[in-house]
């Protein structure tokens, strides 16, 4: 971690006491001067540092804004995903940076945020409004030892890791639609886009792409996602921590990307069945080449849709586009 991360970490471990000068050049090495510069240059990105001659450094309030150091302040050093971050103000699409990324071998964990996306996309291709500073926009690179059968699960997994942050930050309980959205509502909150790179063996890397609605108001929506998409706001009434929704996510995520890799998937898969709204439903799924009809009954081993059709029979499904229908 950076000394601006280490001293932001020490401050919010002080849990709102006051954190002495003295201590904090002693454990970082530093002249006391020097310990002052870094505060001053955290109070003018926007932190609120108490001073006192006696008592030291008191953190009072933070800033609404995705801060690379104080992501990595509140993580702590234990985690995978999320041990090397970057902030962009402004990209065309965080899943396009972490791509570059990945073909220039940076390790798995690395998480890429932006404050906006001038080209943020869903799956298809679908547009994804990205308003500056109003929501979370970031993507993962994973290079997980599994086989390509099984990316679906970290798209599950990713859902149940991003449901329970939401929770825990909100008290909010959405809804899971399959394959990739989270609901409030009937209203969409989060959409997951999953960018594979593989051989026919074994994956190369993964992208994860996570994008939520947190800060957004009715007036930021565009015309056309008016009874399609809500916000995290919206439905509260109150601005929300973006950064501690974040971290919240990256520590569920890594322990649910743990259990994947342990052969855990079905703790995962019990609690998404939980959550998702699209069991037990007559749905029609486009899928890559074909039109499916019938009632959702499970999630497989591989997170694979199964669904009965309207002849019986069980049809598994990677992907597609579901539509509900009334019983």
């Amino acid at each position: 971690m950076t000394i601006d991360a280490q001293i932001l970490a020490a401050l919010r471990n002080g849990k709102n006491c006051s954190v002495s000068g003295a201590e904090l050049a002693i454990q970082f090495q530093l002249s006391r001067a020097a310990i002052w510069a870094r505060i001053e240059e955290l109070r003018s990105l926007g932190y609120e540092i108490e001073a006192s001659p006696h008592e030291g450094y008191r953190l009072n309030k933070s800033p609404d804004l995705l801060h690379s150091d104080d992501l990595l302040a509140r993580l702590g050093d234990s985690q995978k995903i999320g041990r090397d971050i970057r902030v962009f103000q402004e990209t065309t699409s965080t899943n396009d940076v972490v791509e570059r990324l990945a073909r220039d071998g940076i390790a798995e964990g690395v998480v890429v945020f932006a404050e906006s996306q001038t080209k943020g996309r869903g799956r298809l291709g679908r547009r994804w409004v990205s308003p500056s500073g109003k929501g979370l926009w970031f993507s993962i690179l994973l290079r997980p030892t599994l086989s390509p059968q099984f990316i679906t699960q970290i798209t599950v997994a990713s859902a149940v890791s991003l449901r329970r942050a939401i929770k825990q930050i909100t008290g909010l309980t959405p809804e899971i639609k399959w394959p990739n959205d989270l609901l409030l509502n009937g209203l969409k909150i989060a959409g997951i886009l999953t960018e594979l790179s593989a051989e026919p063996d074994m994956i190369k890397h993964v992208i994860l792409g996570i994008g939520v609605d947190v800060n957004l108001t009715s007036e930021d929506l565009p015309k056309e996602l008016e009874g399609v998409a809500t916000s995290l706001r919206i439905v509260t009434g109150r601005r929300l921590d973006r950064s501690g929704l974040a971290v919240q996510f990256l520590q569920q995520f890594e322990r649910d990307y743990a259990l994947l890799h342990s052969g855990r998937f079905e703790e995962l898969a019990d609690e998404w069945a939980e959550a998702c709204s699209t069991l037990g439903k007559i749905v029609t799924i486009q899928t890559p080449g074909r039109l499916l009809q019938g009632r959702v009954e499970a999630l497989d081993q591989d997170g694979a849709l199964l669904l009965r059709t309207e002849f019986g029979r069980l049809e598994r499904v990677l992907a597609g586009i579901v539509q509900s229908h009334p019983i």
